[in-house]
């Protein structure tokens, strides 16, 4: 679904399927979720307001305030979370939210 959005390529990094977009990557595969670069301020209100939403933490990394995890059991329904990719998507390529 990623490699679907445009400009969107996806490489191996330390064993995990992470995307990018301009060299940067916005979206790492890890565990049953999946973890996304945001605006620190919308990663923070979707901690709080979504059951399925954690600290992205590969490896037992640090989490940052930018990166979160969401947690589906049915891979299908990240269809759901397809305006949170298109958001993570831009933010990372221009720097900003749009």
């Amino acid at each position: 679904m990623l490699l679907k959005l445009p400009g969107v390529s996806a490489k191996k990094v330390n064993g995990l399927d992470a995307y990018y977009v301009s060299d940067k990557m916005f979206a790492c595969i890890n565990g049953n979720g999946i973890g996304l670069r945001l605006p620190a301020a919308m990663a923070i209100e979707l901690h709080f307001s979504r059951a399925n939403v954690g600290p992205f933490q590969p490896s037992g990394l640090a989490a940052s305030r930018e990166w979160i995890q969401i947690d589906r059991a049915d891979a299908t329904e990240y269809a759901q979370d397809l305006e949170l990719f298109e958001t993570s998507r831009e933010f990372v390529k221009t720097g900003r939210a749009r």
